[in-house]
């Protein structure tokens, strides 16, 4: 295809006005700064906010945009869409980083609006960037002015606000959330770029390939600032090497694929969800794309194992018992060998559980019993499973009547209780109907009961011990587990 150069455009408002601090250009900085819309006629992608006819871009047009939080990945537009609307509905625009500000920037931010507003003067938007780095008592600073009017507020988050922002702010906002940008978003701000002089590379004298423009676009992962950024350095690059044109190679040599994702954010969590819902629903494939994708994204290997050894007793449980081995031995292997090699332990225990026939019983079992010990407190552990390793204790009837399993031939002390007595006969594992429980929870007496071929001679069975008074055990004995 031919490529595409760089072109005149129309220039942008001149002269000194209200929106001087908004509209003015630092040549120095990146490219997507520099570009970045002045209107909503110039706004790219996000249609179901600020399409014709939407509520957000009524609310802009009609000057009643009220306390906003907007949430979306980064490169969709936050920031662009907080100054359009300073800039339409001709308020002062303040900012504060939550990354690099405190309460008192607040303080002082909000003592310079409350100057401003005296007599009916111009309003102030607070914007907050990454408002989610804010602690509770820093959004508490806010909350008064929001609420009696001083500031409209708009936050800017990565990350869900329901759990980063708090709830008094949340009902004093309104919450839009921002998309990806679609690569066909991202090819028009591109294009745009390569075409303004002012703000663009427009006086640049370099030609850029359609191929490569397309695959800016595709790289970018929907984020338009890493996308004119890349577009920025690969133009610096070409010209540095006093190339004319911008080249599919050049695009690669100098961008990555961007990969959102975020080990303490919101697609850290969502991508670990879709792997252990995968293998849960038996799709190796998806599992296996998952790990790559946590894997790609610099995810620690141990904290994906951890997942799997969970998923291992959790979802696979008695159906197939070896799984919590499989995924212990992954473990081990990836603590052992590490990155990059660990991704084969990794991937072989992936398939293994996703194949693997599925049961949660030991879960369901768990949580029947977990709810009698939240519901009856601690019950008395009943005499005889009581261990008696004093006089005194015995002569309290402490193991008395104990029966030890052992001494009958089938191993069962069937006839024995071991719940609290008021839990007697309570059921709390329910066996699965998959893989090998079916078989492990019929035969787990039956085979008991088998008679065991010894050779050729039948060796004498030992006289049964009186259990009822057993020898003092170590502290650490079984019987006391």
């Amino acid at each position: 295809m031919p490529a595409r150069k760089p072109r005149s455009s129309r220039q942008g408002p001149s002269g000194p006005s209200l929106f001087d601090s908004l509209d003015s250009v630092d040549p120095n900085a990146p490219l997507a700064a520099r570009i970045r819309a002045r209107s909503l006629d110039e706004f790219v992608g996000q249609e179901h906010l600020v399409g014709e006819g939407r509520p957000l871009r009524r609310a802009i047009e009609a000057d009643g945009v009220p306390s906003s939080v907007l949430w979306g990945p980064p490169g969709s537009g936050k920031t662009t869409l907080a100054r359009i609307i300073a800039r339409v509905t001709k308020s002062y625009f303040a900012t504060v980083s939550a990354a690099t500000s405190g309460v008192a920037d607040l303080r002082a931010a909000i003592a310079d609006a409350q100057a401003r507003g005296q007599d009916g003067g111009q309003r102030t938007i607070l914007f907050i960037d990454e408002i989610h780095r804010f602690n509770k008592a820093q959004q508490d600073s806010v909350l008064p002015y929001v609420e009696d009017g001083t500031i409209t507020l708009i936050g800017a988050t990565t990350e869900n606000p329901s759990f980063e922002v708090i709830g008094p702010l949340l009902s004093r906002s309104r919450v839009f959330t921002l998309k990806p940008l679609e690569p066909r978003h991202v090819r028009i701000l591109l294009d745009r770029a390569l075409t303004d002089t002012e703000r663009g590379l427009g006086s640049t004298p370099i030609t850029v390939e359609e191929e490569a423009l397309d695959g800016l676009a595709e790289l970018s992962g929907g984020d338009a600032r890493s996308a004119l950024n890349n577009l920025e350095l690969a133009v610096q690059d070409a010209v540095n090497a006093g190339e004319a044109t911008v080249t599919v190679a050049t695009v690669s040599a100098v961008a990555q694929r961007r990969i959102a994702y975020d080990k303490a954010g919101d697609a850290h969590y969502d991508t670990v969800s879709a792997f252990i819902k995968s293998l849960r629903g038996s799709d190796p494939d998806a599992g296996l794309y998952w790990l790559a994708r946590m894997i790609e994204a610099g995810e620690d290997p141990l904290f994906i194992v951890r997942r799997m050894v969970i998923l291992a007793s959790e979802d696979v449980g008695l159906a197939d018992p070896q799984a919590l081995g499989v995924a212990m031995a992954a473990q081990q292997a990836v603590h052992f060998v590490g990155l990059p090699e660990g991704f084969l332990a990794m991937a072989e225990a992936v398939v293994y559980l996703a194949l693997a026939p599925k049961s949660n019983s030991a879960l369901t079992s768990y949580e029947r019993a977990m709810a009698d010990v939240r519901e009856h407190g601690d019950l008395p552990v009943p005499l005889h499973l009581r261990n008696a390793v004093t006089g005194l204790m015995r002569s309290l009837g402490y193991g008395a009547g104990y029966e030890y399993a052992h001494d009958r031939e089938d191993h069962v002390a069937e006839s024995q209780t071991h719940l609290p007595d008021k839990l007697v006969g309570r059921k709390y594992y329910e066996p699965g109907t998959t893989g090998v429980e079916p078989e492990l929870a019929s035969g787990k007496r039956a085979e008991n009961r088998q008679p065991t071929l010894q050779g050729p001679k039948q060796r004498a069975k030992p006289a049964a011990k009186d259990r009822s008074r057993p020898a003092p055990p170590s502290p650490r004995a079984n019987d006391d587990a």
